[in-house]
């Protein structure tokens, strides 16, 4: 079950919903056939077990058949997810010797936050409200792994404490809801700490298809000291109209210089002259800066480069 970005459910409605912190790691399917084994599989169905050797003792922690739903993490230094720590520890279920190895350095953490079977018997019928309390009633929590906490109501306050902590967000789950396999259901929501940032246009990589001669994505920098700074690049949030507006703007601004500090190795890409301004939203950075999941929220014709240096 997928949750749906949104908004955070009104003050008067709020009582209705449990709030979860939003983590941001590699969710799991985790099957618990009862005789001390464990199998984690990710959303597309793989067999992830091997990647992750420090989760095997989980299969002894309950003691019962089940099917639990989670997130497996990598926590950061203030013991919040980090998803760029976490990729090292992805994709290497047949490596195990290198999974064995990085386990040492980067060890993961099973979030635990529903659950489906227990016994062999579905659960999924059950409301949010029933399923979270059988889920504590497990009382499954380990070096590496945890049952996460569920506030009912104050979505407000747990949003605010969310951000001061500098975490991903919330999710907010209806009390009510069923739990829904496959679906992204709006009985669930994901409300992201939204960020924006102004920065500069030095480059574009084309699109394909019908998008050819048309900007596919820009690539985006800010000032520092030195020059202007590769911040990454942003692919999504224009309209057909807007993207042939930025096309045109783009043509005008070609150069064959690349802007920014350091060329960034990206295939395809074409340079211009960094004088275009524009906003992004975006999630978090990654630990070298760049912005993860931007998205283009306008032009800012009202801005010059120098304005935000």
């Amino acid at each position: 079950m997928l949750a749906t970005p949104g908004p955070l459910p009104p003050p008067e409605l709020q009582e209705k919903f449990g709030f979860e912190v939003k983590q941001d790691g590699q969710r799991a399917t985790i099957y618990l056939p009862g005789d001390g084994s464990v199998v984690l599989r990710s959303r597309s169905g793989a067999d992830i077990t091997a990647a992750y050797p420090e989760l095997a003792p989980f299969g002894s922690a309950l003691g019962r058949p089940a099917v639990l739903d989670g997130e497996i993490v990598a926590f950061d230094d203030q013991g919040r997810s980090d998803f760029e720590l976490l990729q090292s520890r992805m994709g290497l279920s047949g490596a195990p010797a290198k999974a064995a190895r990085m386990a040492q350095q980067v060890p993961a953490h099973l979030i635990i936050f529903d659950v489906l079977f227990l016994d062999a018997t579905s659960v999924t019928e059950l409301h949010y409200a029933q399923r979270r309390a059988l889920l504590e009633g497990l009382g499954l929590a380990g070096a590496y792994w945890s049952t996460p906490a569920s506030v009912v109501g104050h979505g407000a306050q747990a949003l605010e404490m969310s951000k001061v902590a500098g975490l991903e967000g919330l999710v907010a789950k209806r009390l009510t809801s069923v739990y829904e396999p496959g679906v992204r259901s709006r009985a669930w929501i994901k409300i992201r700490h939204v960020r924006s940032l102004d920065v500069i246009v030095g480059g574009w990589v084309p699109g394909h298809g019908r998008l050819a001669g048309l900007p596919g994505a820009l690539l985006l920098g800010e000032y520092s000291e030195g020059g202007l700074r590769y911040a990454g690049s942003v692919g999504t949030g224009w309209s057909d109209t807007e993207r042939v507006a930025l096309a045109e703007l783009l043509q005008a601004a070609t150069t064959g210089s690349c802007p920014f500090t350091q060329v960034p190795p990206i295939a395809g890409a074409r340079w211009v002259l960094p004088r275009l301004v524009g906003e992004v939203r975006y999630a978090t950075r990654t630990r070298a800066g760049r912005l993860r999941h931007p998205s283009w929220h306008r032009l800012r014709p009202d801005l010059a480069p120098d304005d935000i240096a």
